[in-house]
C-alpha cells in the first residue's frame, strides 16, 4: 500500500516539475518527492506487514 502511494506522489512531483506549474512553497515537487520518498521507505521496512501480522495473531 505504502508503495503505491509513493508511486502517485513520485507521478504528482514529476507533473508539477515537468509542466513547471506553480505552487506555494509547501506544495512544491521536492516536497512531494520527499514524501513519497517516506512511503517507499515504510514499504521497504514493512510497516504494512506489521500491522497486519499483529492483527492476524490476535484470537
Amino acid at each position: 500500500m505504502f508503495a503505491i502511494a509513493a508511486a502517485v506522489l513520485f507521478f504528482l512531483a514529476f507533473l508539477i516539475n515537468a509542466a513547471d506549474i506553480s505552487t506555494n512553497d509547501t506544495f512544491t515537487s521536492v516536497n512531494i518527492m520527499l514524501l513519497g520518498l517516506t512511503a517507499l521507505a515504510l514499504h521497504l521496512a514493512g510497516a504494512a506487514g506489521w500491522a497486519r501480522s499483529r492483527s492476524s495473531r490476535r484470537r
